[in-house]
């Protein structure tokens, strides 16, 4: 089983990649927003109490959305391997990913960090903010102020994975194309 993690500011083009690197080596997608909302509508004991939770104004804690993605995994043993977007966001959450994921006979396989210049993110959500309905991208105070809370908290994570040598520096600045290929010669050399 292949598990990747796919990281990178706001704007990185995680969302494009993700759909490609999913298409071609057939990984399970796994969005902790994604998972709170299903579990959420399907009233799962987990979802009703993450929605206790969020209607309160709380954060979901980490038990909980490990929890969720343990029911996940389970729910997908014929998964080739599963691309994590939006988790692990703290070192404690890696952790706890990690010890999961040793109960399932499973690790992280590669952390692919896409890195692009605050400036070009800027830009990219500028314009994203054109037609996405997204008001959090058309502000470029705001845009600038989730640049540096994803470098504040995400970077635990990376050092995290940096100990155990599984983190990537990717550039994610070029074609789409350029920077899948890049990304697939760090994911194909993970895997051979």
């Amino acid at each position: 089983m292949f598990n990747l993690i796919l990281f990178g500011p706001p704007g990185s083009g995680k969302g494009t990649q993700s759909e490609k690197l999913i298409e071609k080596y057939g990984l399970k997608h796994l969005s902790t927003g994604d998972l709170l909302r299903s579990e959420i509508a399907r009233n799962t004991p987990l979802g009703l109490e993450a929605k206790n939770l969020m209607d309160k104004g709380q954060l979901v804690p980490d038990e909980v959305v490990i929890g969720m993605i343990s029911s996940a995994l389970d729910s997908n043993p014929q998964a080739k391997g599963f691309l994590f977007d939006g988790f692990p966001r703290t070192s404690a959450q890696a952790e706890a990913l990690d010890k999961l994921l040793e109960l399932k006979n499973a690790t992280i396989c590669l952390m692919v960090s896409l890195e692009v210049s605050e400036d070009e993110l800027v830009k990219r959500l500028l314009k994203r903010g054109e037609t996405s309905g997204r008001s959090d991208d058309t502000n470029e105070q705001v845009i600038r102020a989730r640049i540096v809370e994803y470098h504040n908290k995400t970077a635990a994570v990376a050092d995290y994975y940096h100990r155990f040598g599984k983190v990537k520096i990717i550039k994610g600045e070029g074609t789409i194309d350029e920077i899948f290929n890049d990304l697939c010669k760090e994911i194909d050399a993970c895997m051979n």
